[in-house]
Parts: C-alpha cells; sequence; structure tokens
C-alpha cells in the first residue's frame, strides 16, 4: 500500500474510534501493513484527533527501526508481531473498549461464540498473559495466544484488546462485535446466577449492590457538582454547567450564588492539593455501585492504576458535619491519588486540568465497571501491587508530563 494512503487511513480510524468510545485521549494504538517488511503506526502521546500524516511513524518489522524524531507507539512489537503471524493481516487495532477490558480482568478465554461474532471474529477469544504496557513480556503473551488460536481478535489480561483486520473495515467491525460478545459474556453470567435476564447494567449493579452492600448505615445523599479553580478563585457548576457559587479560596468569602454543604468538600481538596485544579464528581451508576460496597478499589485494569492511583479508597462525606468529615475525601486522595470513592455517592475525580480530571473519571468509571461486574465470579485478582505502583510512578513522573 502507498505509504501516504496508509497514513491517512490510520489518522481516520483513529478519529473514528475515539467518536466510537472504543479508544480515548492517547490510549490504544492504529497500524496499517505496508508491505511484507513494514507498517504504519500511530505515535506515542499524541491525541487522535490533532494526528497529521508526519506523526504517523514508519516501522521494520524485522527489528522494529524507525526513522526520524516521532517515536512510534510503545506497542509496536505487538503490531509487527500481529503482521508476521497472520499474512492476512492488513489493519491492526489496540483498544481499551469498556466490555472488552471486563473480561481482561476476569481470566479466562471466551469460547463458543456464535452467530454473526462468530463470523466476524471465530468461535473463540484468547486471553493473554498479564505484561506490563510496552514490555517483552505483554508481546509475547499476545504472540502465545494468537499462535493457539485462529481468532481476529485478543483480549490482554488486565489491558485491552487487539482486533486484527484484512483491512480498516474489517478490524473495526472486530473491535465493535467482540465489543458486543463481551457484554453478552457478563449478562449471561448474571442470567445464569439469578434466571433473570439483565435489561441494562444497571441491574447487575443492583443486584451486586444487594448482595455485597456495606453493613454500615447509609451516608447522606450528596448533590454532585464540578468545580475549578483559577489563581485564588474557585467555581463551582451545576452539572448542567450553570453556575452555583464563586468563592475567593484565600478567605473562604462568597463572591457570587449560594454556598451548598458539599462546597467546603472542594475546597478543602484544593487547599491540600496544590496540583489539582478540577473537580469532577461522577455519579455514573457503575461508581455510585462500587461506592456502595467497597472501601478500597485495586486496580483491576492498568489504565486505573496509572492514572488514578495504585489503590483507590472510600470517604465517607456528610454535608450536614462539616467539621468532622470534611478532611475524609482529602485523606482518601492523599497526595497522588486522582480519585477517591465518597460512600454511597460516586467519586470525586481530580487533576490538573479538566482535561486530566475527565481522564480519571473515565479511568475510574471502566474500573468500576470492572469490579461491579466481576462480583458475578469466584476470586478475581487485581493488578499486583509492585506491577500498579511501577506504573503509577511513570506515568507521573514521565507521561503525564508530556500532555
Amino acid at each position: 500500500m502507498d505509504i501516504l494512503q496508509a497514513k491517512q487511513i490510520v489518522i481516520e480510524a483513529g478519529k473514528r474510534l475515539v467518536e466510537t468510545g472504543l479508544i480515548a485521549r492517547t490510549w490504544g494504538n492504529v497500524s496499517c501493513r505496508i508491505d511484507s517488511q513494514s507498517f504504519v503506526i500511530t505515535p506515542s502521546g499524541k491525541a487522535y484527533e490533532s494526528l497529521t500524516p508526519d506523526d504517523i511513524v514508519l516501522v521494520r518489522m524485522a527489528d522494529l527501526s524507525y526513522d526520524g524524531d516521532v517515536k512510534p507507539s510503545s506497542e509496536k512489537g505487538i503490531h509487527a508481531q500481529c503482521y508476521l503471524l497472520r499474512p492476512a493481516c492488513n489493519f491492526v487495532i489496540h483498544t481499551h473498549q469498556a466490555n472488552a477490558s471486563i473480561i481482561s480482568a476476569l481470566g479466562a478465554d471466551i469460547n463458543d461464540i456464535e452467530g454473526k461474532a462468530k463470523e466476524i471474529i471465530g468461535d473463540n477469544v484468547p486471553l493473554a498473559a498479564y505484561g506490563l504496557p510496552g514490555t517483552g513480556k505483554l508481546r509475547k503473551g499476545v504472540v502465545r495466544a494468537l499462535k493457539r488460536s485462529d481468532s481476529k481478535a485478543v483480549i490482554m489480561k488486565h489491558h485491552g484488546a487487539v482486533c486484527l483486520g484484512k483491512d480498516y473495515d474489517e478490524a473495526f467491525a472486530i473491535a465493535q462485535a467482540l465489543e458486543e460478545v463481551c457484554r453478552l459474556v457478563v449478562f449471561q453470567r448474571y442470567r445464569a446466577l439469578t434466571n433473570k435476564p439483565a435489561e441494562t447494567f444497571r441491574d447487575i449493579c443492583d443486584y451486586v449492590v444487594d448482595l455485597k452492600k456495606r453493613a454500615e448505615a447509609p451516608a447522606p445523599k450528596l448533590t454532585a457538582y464540578d468545580s475549578s479553580r483559577v489563581g485564588n478563585v474557585v467555581k463551582l457548576n451545576n452539572k448542567d454547567g450553570s453556575e452555583k457559587a464563586v468563592v475567593g479560596i484565600a478567605k473562604d468569602n462568597l463572591i457570587l450564588g449560594e454556598w451548598p454543604g458539599e462546597l467546603d468538600m472542594h475546597l478543602a481538596i484544593y487547599k491540600n492539593r496544590a496540583d489539582v485544579n478540577y473537580i469532577i464528581h461522577s455519579q455514573d451508576e457503575e461508581i455510585v455501585a462500587a461506592s456502595k460496597i467497597a472501601k478500597v478499589l485495586r486496580p483491576l485494569l492498568d489504565d486505573f492504576a496509572q492514572i488514578a492511583g495504585t489503590t483507590v479508597r472510600s470517604a465517607v462525606y456528610n454535608p450536614n458535619d462539616i467539621l468532622k468529615t470534611q478532611k475524609n475525601p482529602v485523606k482518601a486522595l492523599g497526595k497522588h491519588r486522582n480519585a477517591a470513592l465518597l460512600k454511597d455517592n460516586g467519586a470525586v475525580c481530580v487533576g490538573p486540568s479538566q482535561d486530566e480530571a475527565e481522564a480519571a473519571e473515565m479511568v475510574t468509571a471502566k474500573n468500576c465497571k470492572t469490579f461491579v461486574s466481576s462480583r458475578l465470579y469466584d476470586k478475581v485478582k487485581p493488578i499486583g501491587r509492585a506491577d500498579a505502583l511501577l506504573m503509577n510512578v511513570v506515568y507521573r513522573l514521565k507521561y503525564s508530563k508530556q500532555k
């Protein structure tokens, strides 16, 4: 294939995958085969929406070498092996899609796929052994999975998925079909346990909460607000974006609006975390469900460990007892966590910018959905503490500074 044409297709695929939610931000990667010796691939650490042909890197399969100053994706070795092991494959997508991520934590292959999905993917999807992102161990796990199956998709433990197509359209169809297959695995497990069909994921959340909810008395219901800090001024916004309050943080003086009890929690976080300039209080259904169950949420997914923290802890906040509970979320966040569960009320997700806070919310929601789904199964192990810590430190000290 012509190199410029291949680069344009990779850019188009990246944008489409972001639009459909199969990948986000700079996560995942996309490549296209040029010939039997080379392929082009997305760069490391650059957003898909802003990519140009100059950002797409030509990589040689034999030794993973490349020319120029733009660094290709750290998973280039996986893409090379896909092309070497599957001569009919000309397009590869590595996604962090939500439902495949759930299955990645459960520890088993998907077998006996039926219907249209079988025609698109094959009759099974192998699970590759765990390895840290960008490592030879991760690549070797994918290679072993490809060699023991003729499936066009591989799930990477605690990580995501790889989809191998003869072209861009087939790779995209595989990713979409895989997401539905993975959804059905969880929904079928729910039906096997309850003898009832799940209409939505809310049914699974409600079932798991009823089984596993914490024994303590329910926490007071909180109204969810988002907030931002610019200099010494904090703006508290309703979820529809309208302004609730504007406060001078130095003297806690109300400049505009009204002062709800939840505002004190936001101010406490800003005063204790100089690196935080944006707070999202998320009450997505999977996050609320997790906040009703977990005292400590451990990482079931790589990107959660990287961005949210090696653990996310639960805190009780009571707007009617501010003096006693105001600092509970601050303690749960600590110095480096970017999310904290609020018992029975979802989670606060924080960052130095709105974009980073949204990233923390995204990985927290995905990890919570995985956590809730895992309660339908026997013991599901989180990522090891050492691996989680390493990923978190590398992200904080290196990758986040590239953003």
